[in-house]
């Protein structure tokens, strides 16, 4: 329990209405889309809740309830759009959990800069709305746009649709403002290049809020396109299919949409999408199908590419409409008795296909089959849905976890990484050290030289 002195504290700073310990509130901000069926031995970690939810309307607001929960050393968690796989916003030691969304304006658009400057709680598809009405686009693009916010993709790097073109989230990135665990104001420069010291924006980019909260981001954005073709590819094999992929990357070729899957009863495809200027937008599609051939790809055509791109953001609008502002406990009860997990590893070009053919047996052993292969946006980076082969049991679930880790460590062992779309969370936060090896400990000196009382969203990371 908070001291009650803390919670009329907050009140006076954020108004009464800003300020809830009612318990459906604990509950519906105390997960994001981490169940207890895919955490694994995370599990306990999804028992806590908060002591009180805050909706700051303002950066200043921000900077009074982090000040206060620096004096009274009560953990602090930051919460976006509530869409995170990993539990990075579980208030693992409960706790004020501070709602953002408070903070949704998009401040700035400029055209000619080509930037954006916004508030971190301003949701994605707000933002791509805003954008459109100057012509330009927002080059991150998950499946969460409808319910993700600027500052959650930030802070844990996200991967989108277009990111074979533009990157990940936190390539986008030019300037932020960050409130620290002292409540003092950081705002870096929002400069397209530098040499004048560490860039400190990767502070907070990737980091899950641990070394403090994004108030305000600028982007890069980007101009809307002359063209847009579409090209869909079987393969006969997941090989052929990757070699392809790998080729026209290494020429240079760069479709902004590229997804090499394959699955139970659609085969191996390859559904790739180009956008830019007309005359770029045609000699990628031409080059890069011709390389496809060369590596025995048919053309399917636009429409499977096509109704791939439209239907993109159909989770999103869906766990908006049902899920998002339900208690967790009917989160959860959807996948209850559903045994699965979906990991992302990114690895050397060189060694994914040798990692697939390692980890399927590694799978094998335990009684754990994939049931969709991919690359997406890139050839380095190679995802797997897992399920139990036969019947969900406590025992088919706790063969799945130890698979899980299994295969994870053999990224890391094959020069890779056991992560590169959703942050680590809770779920992987114990196989960190082993990734990062003195890098740990040099994050750990960080975290504490800026943290002293660990307040900052703990239990992540570190």
């Amino acid at each position: 329990m908070l001291d009650t002195a803390l919670i009329e504290s907050l009140a006076q700073v954020l108004g009464y209405d800003n300020v809830s310990t009612r318990e459906d509130d604990l509950e519906r901000y105390s997960a994001d889309a981490l169940t207890p069926s895919r955490a694994f031995r995370a599990a306990p970690s999804l028992q806590k809740t908060a002591d009180v939810v805050v909706i700051p309307r303002s950066v200043q607001q921000v900077v009074e309830v982090v000040k206060l929960a620096s004096a009274y050393k009560v953990p602090i968690v930051p919460y976006g759009g509530g869409t995170g796989v990993m539990g990075a916003v579980l208030p693992v030691r409960g706790g004020i959990v501070i709602d953002l969304k408070g903070l949704n304006k998009v401040l700035d658009v400029n055209p000619t800069d080509r930037t954006a400057l916004v508030e971190a709680g301003v949701v994605l598809e707000d933002l791509v709305k805003a954008l459109d009405a100057h012509g330009l686009m927002l080059g991150h693009d998950p499946w969460s746009v409808p319910i993700a916010t600027v500052g959650g993709t930030i802070s844990t790097n996200g991967v989108g649709y277009r990111a074979a073109s533009y990157g990940p989230m936190g390539a986008q990135v030019l300037g932020l403002e960050a409130v620290l665990p002292n409540g003092q104001v950081l705002i870096t420069r929002s400069a397209p290049k530098y040499s004048s010291g560490p860039n400190l924006n990767h502070l907070f980019i990737g980091t899950e809020g641990v070394f403090g909260i994004i108030t305000k981001a600028t982007l890069m954005v980007f101009r809307q396109p002359e063209k847009r073709s579409f090209s869909t590819v079987g393969f006969d094999s997941f090989d052929n299919g990757f070699k392809a992929v790998a080729e026209f990357f290494a020429l240079g070729v760069r479709p902004t949409l590229v997804d090499l899957t394959e699955e139970p009863g659609n085969g191996i495809r390859l559904y790739m999408m180009y956008e830019g200027y007309k005359e770029g937008v045609s000699a990628q599609r031409r080059r890069s199908l011709q390389v496809c051939y060369s590596f025995g790809g048919k053309d399917l055509g636009a429409g499977g590419a096509l109704d791939y791109w439209k239907t993109r953001h159909r989770t999103g609008e869906w766990y908006r409409k049902e899920m998002l502002n339900q208690p967790r406990s009917v989160r959860w009860q959807q996948r209850r008795g559903r045994g699965f997990d979906y990991l992302h590893m990114a690895l050397p070009v060189s060694q994914v296909l040798d990692y697939r053919r390692r980890s399927e047996e590694i799978l094998a052993r335990r009684g754990v089959k994939v049931v969709e292969y991919a690359i997406w946006t890139q050839p380095e980076l190679f995802s797997m849905l897992l399920v139990p082969d036969g019947k969900v049991t406590d025992e088919s679930l706790g063969n799945l976890a130890e698979a899980v880790d299994e295969v994870l460590v053999l990224s890391q062992d094959m020069g890779g990484t056991m992560e590169y779309c959703h942050g680590v969370g809770v779920k992987l936060a114990h196989l960190l050290p082993r990734e990062m090896g003195v890098g740990f400990d040099v994050a750990k000196a960080m975290k504490h030289a800026l943290d002293p009382y660990n307040i900052m969203n703990p239990g992540k990371l570190f």
